[in-house]
Protein backbone atom coordinates (compact mmCIF):
# COMPACT_ATOMS: atom_id res chain seq x y z
CA UNK A 1 0.00 0.00 0.00
CA UNK A 2 2.73 2.64 1.14
CA UNK A 3 4.66 1.41 -2.71
CA UNK A 4 0.99 2.22 -4.12
CA UNK A 5 1.18 5.54 -2.57
CA UNK A 6 4.55 6.31 -3.22
CA UNK A 7 4.10 5.47 -6.67
CA UNK A 8 0.91 7.35 -6.82
CA UNK A 9 2.66 11.06 -5.46
CA UNK A 10 5.29 10.63 -7.62
CA UNK A 11 3.17 10.10 -10.52
CA UNK A 12 0.64 12.98 -9.67
CA UNK A 13 2.09 15.54 -11.75
CA UNK A 14 0.68 13.77 -14.68
CA UNK A 15 -3.02 13.15 -13.24
CA UNK A 16 -5.59 15.56 -14.07
CA UNK A 17 -7.53 17.17 -10.79
CA UNK A 18 -11.20 16.81 -10.24
CA UNK A 19 -11.23 20.87 -11.27
CA UNK A 20 -8.80 20.29 -14.29
CA UNK A 21 -11.59 17.91 -15.55
CA UNK A 22 -14.42 19.97 -14.77
CA UNK A 23 -12.46 22.62 -16.53
CA UNK A 24 -11.60 20.76 -19.60
CA UNK A 25 -14.93 19.67 -20.38
CA UNK A 26 -16.53 23.16 -20.43
CA UNK A 27 -13.98 24.47 -22.03
CA UNK A 28 -14.76 21.53 -24.65
CA UNK A 29 -18.32 22.21 -25.66
CA UNK A 30 -17.09 25.66 -26.49
CA UNK A 31 -14.25 24.50 -29.24
CA UNK A 32 -16.79 21.83 -30.31
CA UNK A 33 -19.39 24.79 -31.18
CA UNK A 34 -16.18 26.66 -32.44
CA UNK A 35 -15.17 23.67 -34.86
CA UNK A 36 -18.75 23.78 -36.19
CA UNK A 37 -19.28 27.18 -36.57
CA UNK A 38 -16.00 27.25 -38.77
CA UNK A 39 -17.01 23.84 -40.68
CA UNK A 40 -20.17 26.02 -41.73
CA UNK A 41 -18.30 29.39 -41.94
CA UNK A 42 -15.58 27.51 -44.17
CA UNK A 43 -19.31 25.72 -46.24
CA UNK A 44 -20.19 29.27 -46.68
CA UNK A 45 -17.36 30.45 -48.83
CA UNK A 46 -16.74 27.65 -50.90
CA UNK A 47 -16.66 28.96 -54.88
CA UNK A 48 -20.16 26.41 -55.35
CA UNK A 49 -21.69 27.01 -52.31
CA UNK A 50 -25.51 28.61 -53.02
CA UNK A 51 -25.47 31.72 -53.52
CA UNK A 52 -28.23 34.51 -53.45
CA UNK A 53 -29.73 35.64 -57.10
CA UNK A 54 -30.04 39.10 -58.05
CA UNK A 55 -33.86 38.99 -57.51
CA UNK A 56 -36.87 36.57 -56.70
CA UNK A 57 -36.10 33.40 -59.18
CA UNK A 58 -38.75 31.10 -61.02
CA UNK A 59 -36.47 28.19 -61.35
CA UNK A 60 -33.97 27.15 -59.57
CA UNK A 61 -31.92 24.51 -62.64
CA UNK A 62 -31.59 23.85 -66.15
CA UNK A 63 -32.54 20.41 -68.36
CA UNK A 64 -31.43 21.84 -71.81
CA UNK A 65 -31.74 19.56 -74.32
CA UNK A 66 -29.85 19.89 -77.42
CA UNK A 67 -30.86 18.55 -80.81
CA UNK A 68 -27.75 18.41 -82.80
CA UNK A 69 -27.90 19.82 -86.20
CA UNK A 70 -30.57 22.01 -86.80
CA UNK A 71 -34.21 20.54 -86.41
CA UNK A 72 -36.56 21.09 -89.14
CA UNK A 73 -39.03 23.33 -87.57
CA UNK A 74 -41.37 23.55 -90.23
CA UNK A 75 -41.54 20.00 -90.08
CA UNK A 76 -42.31 19.62 -86.42
CA UNK A 77 -43.96 22.96 -84.28
CA UNK A 78 -43.97 25.76 -87.03
CA UNK A 79 -47.18 25.08 -88.96
CA UNK A 80 -47.11 26.16 -92.24
CA UNK A 81 -49.84 25.70 -94.45
CA UNK A 82 -48.45 28.38 -97.38
CA UNK A 83 -46.49 25.65 -97.92
CA UNK A 84 -48.79 23.03 -99.23
CA UNK A 85 -50.63 26.18 -101.48
CA UNK A 86 -47.28 27.23 -103.25
CA UNK A 87 -45.68 23.77 -103.58
CA UNK A 88 -43.43 23.77 -106.36
CA UNK A 89 -42.60 27.42 -106.29
CA UNK A 90 -39.44 29.14 -105.85
CA UNK A 91 -38.73 32.84 -103.72
CA UNK A 92 -37.21 35.38 -105.57
CA UNK A 93 -34.97 35.30 -103.06
CA UNK A 94 -33.64 31.44 -103.53
CA UNK A 95 -33.82 30.55 -107.15
CA UNK A 96 -33.42 26.88 -108.28
CA UNK A 97 -35.26 26.19 -104.77
CA UNK A 98 -38.26 24.69 -104.63
CA UNK A 99 -40.80 24.99 -101.66
CA UNK A 100 -41.31 21.57 -99.95
CA UNK A 101 -44.60 21.06 -97.94
CA UNK A 102 -44.48 19.09 -94.60
CA UNK A 103 -44.62 15.66 -95.30
CA UNK A 104 -46.65 15.28 -92.04
CA UNK A 105 -49.71 16.70 -90.33
CA UNK A 106 -50.04 18.72 -88.00
CA UNK A 107 -53.16 18.80 -85.06
CA UNK A 108 -54.09 21.92 -82.84
CA UNK A 109 -53.51 20.50 -78.77
CA UNK A 110 -54.21 21.21 -75.36
CA UNK A 111 -56.36 24.12 -74.28
CA UNK A 112 -54.30 26.81 -76.16
CA UNK A 113 -54.65 24.84 -79.63
CA UNK A 114 -50.73 24.28 -79.90
CA UNK A 115 -49.81 23.33 -83.60
CA UNK A 116 -47.91 20.11 -83.40
CA UNK A 117 -46.67 17.54 -85.98
CA UNK A 118 -47.63 14.15 -85.60
CA UNK A 119 -44.14 13.12 -85.02
CA UNK A 120 -43.89 14.00 -81.73
CA UNK A 121 -47.72 12.05 -79.91
CA UNK A 122 -46.48 11.88 -77.44
CA UNK A 123 -45.04 15.60 -76.44
CA UNK A 124 -48.01 16.67 -78.09
CA UNK A 125 -50.59 15.24 -74.67
CA UNK A 126 -47.86 17.64 -72.58
CA UNK A 127 -48.75 21.12 -75.13
CA UNK A 128 -50.45 22.98 -72.04
CA UNK A 129 -46.87 22.62 -70.14
CA UNK A 130 -45.01 23.59 -73.74
CA UNK A 131 -44.06 27.83 -74.60
CA UNK A 132 -43.59 27.28 -78.68
CA UNK A 133 -40.51 30.31 -79.48
CA UNK A 134 -41.34 30.50 -82.97
CA UNK A 135 -39.07 33.49 -83.89
CA UNK A 136 -35.93 32.07 -83.28
CA UNK A 137 -33.17 33.34 -84.96
CA UNK A 138 -29.34 33.35 -85.18
CA UNK A 139 -26.25 35.21 -87.10
CA UNK A 140 -24.52 32.20 -88.83
CA UNK A 141 -25.75 29.28 -90.70
CA UNK A 142 -22.99 27.46 -90.33
CA UNK A 143 -22.54 23.92 -87.40
CA UNK A 144 -19.94 25.38 -85.61
CA UNK A 145 -20.46 28.88 -84.98
CA UNK A 146 -24.15 28.56 -84.31
CA UNK A 147 -23.70 25.57 -81.92
CA UNK A 148 -21.14 27.33 -80.21
CA UNK A 149 -23.04 30.66 -80.47
CA UNK A 150 -26.03 28.76 -78.58
CA UNK A 151 -23.47 27.45 -76.17
CA UNK A 152 -21.97 30.31 -74.88
CA UNK A 153 -23.27 33.78 -76.77
CA UNK A 154 -20.00 34.21 -79.38
CA UNK A 155 -18.80 32.58 -82.36
CA UNK A 156 -15.69 34.55 -82.68
CA UNK A 157 -14.47 34.37 -79.59
CA UNK A 158 -13.30 31.31 -76.34
CA UNK A 159 -16.44 32.65 -73.87
CA UNK A 160 -17.86 30.50 -70.85
CA UNK A 161 -20.75 28.39 -71.56
CA UNK A 162 -24.59 29.24 -70.64
CA UNK A 163 -23.96 26.15 -67.82
CA UNK A 164 -20.75 27.78 -66.30
CA UNK A 165 -22.53 31.63 -66.39
CA UNK A 166 -25.44 30.18 -64.20
CA UNK A 167 -22.91 28.15 -61.86
CA UNK A 168 -20.82 31.08 -61.73
CA UNK A 169 -24.63 33.19 -60.64
CA UNK A 170 -25.58 30.78 -58.15
CA UNK A 171 -23.71 28.05 -56.69
CA UNK A 172 -24.48 24.34 -56.60
CA UNK A 173 -27.23 22.72 -54.49
CA UNK A 174 -24.80 20.30 -53.88
CA UNK A 175 -21.64 20.13 -53.03
CA UNK A 176 -21.31 16.64 -53.16
CA UNK A 177 -21.83 16.57 -57.09
CA UNK A 178 -21.08 19.40 -60.03
CA UNK A 179 -23.24 22.18 -60.84
CA UNK A 180 -22.95 21.30 -63.90
CA UNK A 181 -23.11 18.12 -65.70
CA UNK A 182 -22.95 17.54 -69.83
CA UNK A 183 -24.42 14.14 -70.83
CA UNK A 184 -22.59 12.94 -74.14
CA UNK A 185 -21.57 16.23 -75.80
CA UNK A 186 -20.86 16.46 -79.23
CA UNK A 187 -17.50 17.41 -79.16
CA UNK A 188 -17.40 17.04 -83.06
CA UNK A 189 -19.20 20.67 -82.75
CA UNK A 190 -17.34 23.15 -81.22
CA UNK A 191 -15.59 20.51 -78.49
CA UNK A 192 -14.57 21.49 -74.50
CA UNK A 193 -15.76 24.74 -75.12
CA UNK A 194 -19.88 23.66 -75.00
CA UNK A 195 -19.41 22.93 -71.71
CA UNK A 196 -15.96 25.14 -70.93
CA UNK A 197 -15.75 27.68 -68.36
CA UNK A 198 -13.26 29.60 -70.62
CA UNK A 199 -11.90 32.77 -68.03
CA UNK A 200 -14.12 32.10 -65.50
CA UNK A 201 -12.36 30.17 -63.02
CA UNK A 202 -12.28 26.41 -63.46
CA UNK A 203 -14.33 24.52 -61.01
CA UNK A 204 -17.15 26.27 -62.75
CA UNK A 205 -16.64 24.34 -66.00
CA UNK A 206 -19.05 21.54 -66.66
CA UNK A 207 -18.51 17.71 -66.41
CA UNK A 208 -18.69 15.20 -69.30
CA UNK A 209 -20.26 12.04 -69.26
CA UNK A 210 -20.14 9.94 -71.90
CA UNK A 211 -19.61 10.61 -75.78
CA UNK A 212 -21.77 11.88 -78.25
CA UNK A 213 -23.73 8.91 -79.76
CA UNK A 214 -22.23 6.98 -76.95
CA UNK A 215 -25.24 4.37 -74.84
CA UNK A 216 -24.67 6.84 -71.78
CA UNK A 217 -25.16 3.22 -69.99
CA UNK A 218 -21.62 2.31 -70.65
CA UNK A 219 -20.43 5.58 -69.31
CA UNK A 220 -18.74 6.44 -66.45
CA UNK A 221 -16.01 8.49 -64.38
CA UNK A 222 -13.37 5.84 -64.05
CA UNK A 223 -10.79 9.03 -63.03
CA UNK A 224 -12.86 9.07 -59.66
CA UNK A 225 -11.95 5.13 -58.94
CA UNK A 226 -9.26 3.99 -58.05
CA UNK A 227 -9.32 0.33 -56.70
CA UNK A 228 -5.32 0.29 -55.93
CA UNK A 229 -5.72 2.17 -52.37
CA UNK A 230 -8.18 2.66 -49.78
CA UNK A 231 -10.81 6.03 -49.52
CA UNK A 232 -8.67 7.08 -45.98
CA UNK A 233 -5.51 6.37 -47.94
CA UNK A 234 -6.66 8.94 -50.76
CA UNK A 235 -7.33 11.50 -48.41
CA UNK A 236 -4.10 11.51 -47.39
CA UNK A 237 -2.64 11.51 -50.73
CA UNK A 238 -5.12 14.81 -51.25
CA UNK A 239 -4.18 16.21 -48.29
CA UNK A 240 -0.56 16.75 -49.18
CA UNK A 241 -1.11 17.72 -52.62
CA UNK A 242 -3.63 20.57 -51.58
CA UNK A 243 -1.23 21.66 -48.98
CA UNK A 244 1.25 22.37 -52.08
CA UNK A 245 -1.74 23.88 -53.67
CA UNK A 246 -2.65 25.88 -50.77
CA UNK A 247 1.17 26.61 -50.49
CA UNK A 248 0.93 28.47 -53.67
CA UNK A 249 -2.01 30.15 -53.89
CA UNK A 250 -0.47 31.84 -50.87
CA UNK A 251 2.64 33.13 -52.73
CA UNK A 252 0.77 34.18 -55.71
CA UNK A 253 -2.19 35.89 -53.56
CA UNK A 254 -4.88 35.39 -56.10
CA UNK A 255 -4.85 32.63 -58.62
CA UNK A 256 -8.47 31.83 -60.08
CA UNK A 257 -6.48 28.54 -61.58
CA UNK A 258 -4.98 27.83 -58.56
CA UNK A 259 -8.28 28.00 -56.59
CA UNK A 260 -10.03 26.37 -59.84
CA UNK A 261 -7.70 23.00 -59.37
CA UNK A 262 -8.36 23.35 -55.43
CA UNK A 263 -11.91 23.03 -55.46
CA UNK A 264 -11.86 20.43 -58.92
CA UNK A 265 -10.05 18.30 -56.29
CA UNK A 266 -12.15 18.76 -53.16
CA UNK A 267 -15.22 18.09 -55.60
CA UNK A 268 -13.93 15.21 -57.48
CA UNK A 269 -13.10 13.20 -54.10
CA UNK A 270 -16.30 13.80 -52.92
CA UNK A 271 -17.95 13.01 -56.08
CA UNK A 272 -16.41 9.56 -55.66
CA UNK A 273 -19.76 7.52 -54.43
CA UNK A 274 -22.56 9.89 -55.33
CA UNK A 275 -21.67 10.33 -58.75
CA UNK A 276 -21.57 6.47 -59.51
CA UNK A 277 -24.96 6.09 -57.54
CA UNK A 278 -26.69 8.69 -59.32
CA UNK A 279 -25.51 6.77 -62.70
CA UNK A 280 -26.76 3.69 -61.36
CA UNK A 281 -30.62 3.46 -62.31
CA UNK A 282 -31.07 -0.18 -61.06
CA UNK A 283 -33.32 1.23 -58.32
CA UNK A 284 -35.58 2.35 -60.64
CA UNK A 285 -39.31 0.54 -61.45
CA UNK A 286 -39.50 -1.40 -64.50
CA UNK A 287 -42.62 0.99 -65.44
CA UNK A 288 -40.21 3.99 -64.74
CA UNK A 289 -37.54 2.70 -67.19
CA UNK A 290 -40.65 1.28 -69.79
CA UNK A 291 -41.78 4.81 -69.87
CA UNK A 292 -38.50 6.62 -70.76
CA UNK A 293 -38.03 3.86 -73.52
CA UNK A 294 -35.33 2.19 -72.03
CA UNK A 295 -35.57 -1.51 -73.45
CA UNK A 296 -36.60 -0.35 -76.85
CA UNK A 297 -33.74 -0.23 -79.12
CA UNK A 298 -34.95 3.28 -80.51
CA UNK A 299 -35.65 5.31 -77.47
CA UNK A 300 -32.69 3.36 -75.19
CA UNK A 301 -29.70 6.10 -75.01
CA UNK A 302 -32.16 9.36 -74.87
CA UNK A 303 -34.29 7.78 -72.84
CA UNK A 304 -31.43 7.02 -70.25
CA UNK A 305 -30.08 10.29 -70.62
CA UNK A 306 -33.31 12.31 -69.79
CA UNK A 307 -33.73 9.96 -66.91
CA UNK A 308 -30.41 10.47 -65.37
CA UNK A 309 -30.80 14.61 -65.90
CA UNK A 310 -34.37 13.72 -63.39
CA UNK A 311 -32.02 11.99 -61.42
CA UNK A 312 -29.58 14.35 -61.34
CA UNK A 313 -31.87 17.33 -60.94
CA UNK A 314 -34.01 15.87 -58.43
CA UNK A 315 -30.05 16.05 -56.24
CA UNK A 316 -29.54 19.40 -56.91
CA UNK A 317 -27.38 19.83 -60.05
CA UNK A 318 -28.02 23.39 -61.46
CA UNK A 319 -27.29 22.93 -65.11
CA UNK A 320 -28.03 19.90 -67.03
CA UNK A 321 -27.15 19.54 -70.64
CA UNK A 322 -28.57 16.08 -72.63
CA UNK A 323 -27.63 16.06 -75.79
CA UNK A 324 -28.85 13.41 -79.59
CA UNK A 325 -28.49 14.03 -83.12
CA UNK A 326 -27.73 14.45 -86.15
CA UNK A 327 -30.75 16.62 -87.04
CA UNK A 328 -29.17 17.28 -90.28
CA UNK A 329 -31.18 16.51 -92.90
CA UNK A 330 -29.67 17.41 -96.65
CA UNK A 331 -31.29 14.62 -97.87
CA UNK A 332 -33.63 11.71 -96.84
CA UNK A 333 -35.62 13.84 -94.53
CA UNK A 334 -38.54 11.77 -93.89
CA UNK A 335 -36.69 8.33 -92.88
CA UNK A 336 -34.38 10.41 -90.75
CA UNK A 337 -36.15 13.26 -89.08
CA UNK A 338 -38.96 10.26 -88.26
CA UNK A 339 -36.45 8.56 -86.71
CA UNK A 340 -35.43 10.90 -84.74
CA UNK A 341 -38.25 12.38 -83.47
CA UNK A 342 -39.24 8.29 -82.42
CA UNK A 343 -36.04 8.10 -80.53
CA UNK A 344 -36.79 11.58 -78.47
CA UNK A 345 -40.54 11.93 -78.07
CA UNK A 346 -41.54 9.41 -75.47
CA UNK A 347 -38.36 10.53 -73.56
CA UNK A 348 -39.24 14.03 -73.67
CA UNK A 349 -42.52 13.21 -72.47
CA UNK A 350 -42.15 11.43 -70.05
CA UNK A 351 -39.56 13.61 -68.22
CA UNK A 352 -42.18 16.47 -68.37
CA UNK A 353 -44.40 13.79 -66.54
CA UNK A 354 -41.90 12.87 -64.00
CA UNK A 355 -40.83 16.25 -63.08
CA UNK A 356 -44.47 17.07 -62.80
CA UNK A 357 -45.56 14.41 -60.66
CA UNK A 358 -42.22 14.91 -58.16
CA UNK A 359 -42.81 18.57 -57.62
CA UNK A 360 -39.88 19.43 -59.95
CA UNK A 361 -41.30 21.01 -63.11
CA UNK A 362 -42.18 24.66 -61.46
CA UNK A 363 -38.71 25.42 -60.53
CA UNK A 364 -37.11 23.60 -63.38
CA UNK A 365 -36.55 24.88 -67.15
CA UNK A 366 -36.91 22.60 -69.31
CA UNK A 367 -35.66 24.35 -73.08
CA UNK A 368 -35.44 22.51 -76.37
CA UNK A 369 -33.80 22.84 -79.29
CA UNK A 370 -30.86 23.06 -81.85
CA UNK A 371 -28.42 25.49 -82.97
CA UNK A 372 -31.14 26.69 -85.97
CA UNK A 373 -33.53 25.28 -88.21
CA UNK A 374 -34.09 24.10 -91.66
CA UNK A 375 -35.42 25.62 -95.27
CA UNK A 376 -38.76 24.87 -96.22
CA UNK A 377 -37.45 24.94 -99.86
CA UNK A 378 -34.93 21.67 -101.05
CA UNK A 379 -32.02 21.70 -102.74
CA UNK A 380 -31.41 18.19 -102.90
CA UNK A 381 -34.62 15.52 -103.32
CA UNK A 382 -36.41 14.75 -99.72
CA UNK A 383 -34.26 17.54 -97.87
CA UNK A 384 -33.59 20.47 -96.20
CA UNK A 385 -30.98 22.84 -95.92
CA UNK A 386 -29.74 25.14 -92.59
CA UNK A 387 -31.59 27.81 -91.83
CA UNK A 388 -30.67 30.50 -89.03
CA UNK A 389 -33.02 33.29 -89.95
CA UNK A 390 -36.41 31.53 -88.29
CA UNK A 391 -36.49 28.00 -86.03
CA UNK A 392 -38.19 27.07 -83.43
CA UNK A 393 -37.01 26.33 -79.58
CA UNK A 394 -39.67 25.45 -76.91
CA UNK A 395 -39.48 25.83 -73.06
CA UNK A 396 -42.07 24.36 -70.50
CA UNK A 397 -41.75 24.47 -66.31
CA UNK A 398 -39.54 27.03 -64.55
CA UNK A 399 -41.63 29.63 -64.49
CA UNK A 400 -42.58 29.65 -68.36
CA UNK A 401 -46.14 30.26 -69.13
CA UNK A 402 -47.64 27.02 -70.88
CA UNK A 403 -50.20 26.04 -73.78
CA UNK A 404 -48.52 29.51 -75.79
CA UNK A 405 -46.52 30.55 -79.19
CA UNK A 406 -44.82 33.12 -78.63
CA UNK A 407 -43.29 34.91 -81.99
CA UNK A 408 -43.85 33.79 -85.92
CA UNK A 409 -41.71 33.19 -89.33
CA UNK A 410 -43.40 34.59 -92.54
CA UNK A 411 -45.85 32.67 -94.16
CA UNK A 412 -43.22 29.89 -95.43
CA UNK A 413 -41.10 29.90 -92.36
CA UNK A 414 -38.19 31.13 -93.69
CA UNK A 415 -37.15 33.76 -91.52
CA UNK A 416 -38.45 35.00 -87.76
CA UNK A 417 -40.77 38.36 -88.61
CA UNK A 418 -42.52 38.70 -85.12
CA UNK A 419 -41.62 38.81 -81.17
CA UNK A 420 -38.01 37.68 -83.13
CA UNK A 421 -35.93 35.98 -80.62
CA UNK A 422 -31.87 35.77 -80.99
CA UNK A 423 -29.54 33.23 -79.07
CA UNK A 424 -28.77 36.45 -76.54
CA UNK A 425 -32.27 36.94 -76.18
CA UNK A 426 -33.08 33.36 -75.42
CA UNK A 427 -29.69 33.01 -72.69
CA UNK A 428 -31.06 36.82 -71.29
CA UNK A 429 -34.40 34.91 -70.41
CA UNK A 430 -33.04 31.34 -69.42
CA UNK A 431 -30.53 33.68 -66.55
CA UNK A 432 -33.80 35.80 -65.75
CA UNK A 433 -35.96 32.93 -65.13
CA UNK A 434 -33.41 31.87 -62.52
CA UNK A 435 -33.22 34.75 -60.81
CA UNK A 436 -29.95 36.52 -62.70
CA UNK A 437 -30.34 40.18 -64.59
CA UNK A 438 -28.06 39.23 -67.25
CA UNK A 439 -26.62 42.65 -67.51
CA UNK A 440 -25.43 42.52 -63.52
CA UNK A 441 -24.19 38.60 -64.01
CA UNK A 442 -20.14 39.49 -65.39
CA UNK A 443 -16.63 38.73 -64.50
CA UNK A 444 -13.81 41.12 -64.40
CA UNK A 445 -11.41 39.69 -67.09
CA UNK A 446 -8.71 41.20 -69.00
CA UNK A 447 -9.58 44.77 -67.51
CA UNK A 448 -12.97 44.18 -69.18
CA UNK A 449 -16.29 43.23 -67.17
CA UNK A 450 -17.49 40.56 -69.31
CA UNK A 451 -21.18 38.72 -69.70
CA UNK A 452 -22.92 35.80 -71.41
CA UNK A 453 -25.11 38.50 -73.75
CA UNK A 454 -22.07 40.44 -74.32
CA UNK A 455 -23.88 43.76 -75.19
CA UNK A 456 -27.01 42.40 -76.49
CA UNK A 457 -29.50 40.61 -74.78
CA UNK A 458 -33.48 41.53 -74.19
CA UNK A 459 -35.66 39.50 -71.82
CA UNK A 460 -38.87 37.98 -73.49
CA UNK A 461 -40.76 39.19 -70.36
CA UNK A 462 -44.71 38.28 -71.72
CA UNK A 463 -43.53 34.33 -71.62
CA UNK A 464 -43.01 34.69 -68.22
CA UNK A 465 -46.07 33.54 -65.84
Amino acid sequence: MNNWNNSFCSNRQYLLSRRDILKGISAGFGYMAFAGMSTAQAAANAPLSPKRPHFQPKAKRVIFCCMRGGPSHVDTFDHKPSLVRDEGKQLPKFRNRELMPSPWEFNSHGQGGLMISELFPNLAKHADDLCLLNGMHASVPAHPQSFLQLHTGSFQFVRPSMGSWVLYGLGSENQNLPGFISLCPPDNVGGAQNYGSAFLPAFYQGTKIGEFNQNIRTASLRNLDNKNISSKLQRKQLNFVQSLNRDLLDRKKQSSQVEGVIESYELAFRMQSTVPELMDIGDESQATLESYGIGNRATENFGRQCLMARRFAEAGVRFIEVAHGNWDQHKNLESNLSRNCRATDQPLATLLKDLKERGLLEETLVVWGGEFGRTPHIKQANGRDHNATGFTFWMAGGGVKGGMTYGATDEHGVAAVENRMHFHDLHATILHLLGLDHEALTYKYAGRDFRLTDVHGNVAHDIIA
